[in-house]
């Protein structure tokens, strides 16, 4: 019987316009031939990784809920995620998803167990910074209190309006919704 072959996107983003995505691709093209993979699509963002949002990722994110490939294949973490924390979101959801991560320079490969375990150590260190910070906002929270400084919105002010969450997940619940009402489009 055939081994089916893993189906890989691959994600490529430099910081500037002017910036050349191109050496990413070539190695991470060679990569994933020398492994035997098929390459699905590469997805190219030219763009800060601090921007929220980004063209390229925010469609391979709705492909990955599609589930048109295996594996996304990145160059370097930092091609991927804002943060520590914005990138155990990403790769957590393509956890769920069943998609495996590979990065090609800092050897994480979640079709391995030890890939498993060194993205199982990210996640917990991520999980430490969050309760580090949420320690942190409390102690000030509550040394203002004790200072008698007024906490929230200021009197009077009219932005009433309830806050809504953002990320992945809140996009793909509106493209998810659109789709039921318009036709489905085919790559």
């Amino acid at each position: 019987m055939a081994e089916e072959k893993l189906k890989v996107a691959i994600y490529a983003r430099v910081s500037k316009e002017e910036q050349n995505p191109e050496n990413q691709i070539l190695e991470l093209t060679d990569y994933a031939k020398k492994r035997g993979f098929e390459i699905y699509h590469v997805y190219v963002d030219k763009v800060s990784g601090a921007k929220e949002s980004r063209p390229a990722l925010n469609e391979l994110m709705s492909d990955a809920r599609q589930k048109k490939f295996d594996a996304v294949l990145v160059w370097k973490l930092d091609r991927l995620g804002r943060s520590l924390q914005h990138l155990i979101q990403i790769i957590e959801e393509w956890e769920k998803l069943g998609i495996n991560f590979i990065c090609y320079t800092q050897n994480i490969d979640t079709t391995s167990p030890s890939g498993k375990l060194i993205f199982h150590i990210f996640g917990a260190i991520a999980e430490f910074e969050r309760e580090l910070i949420r320690e942190r906002v409390r102690a000030g929270l509550k040394r203002a209190r004790k200072e008698g400084k007024r906490l929230g919105r200021p009197p009077g002010s009219k932005d009433k309006k309830k806050r809504r969450k953002s990320g992945y997940y809140l996009r793909w619940q509106r493209e998810k919704e659109g789709k039921k009402s318009s036709p489905s489009k085919s790559r």
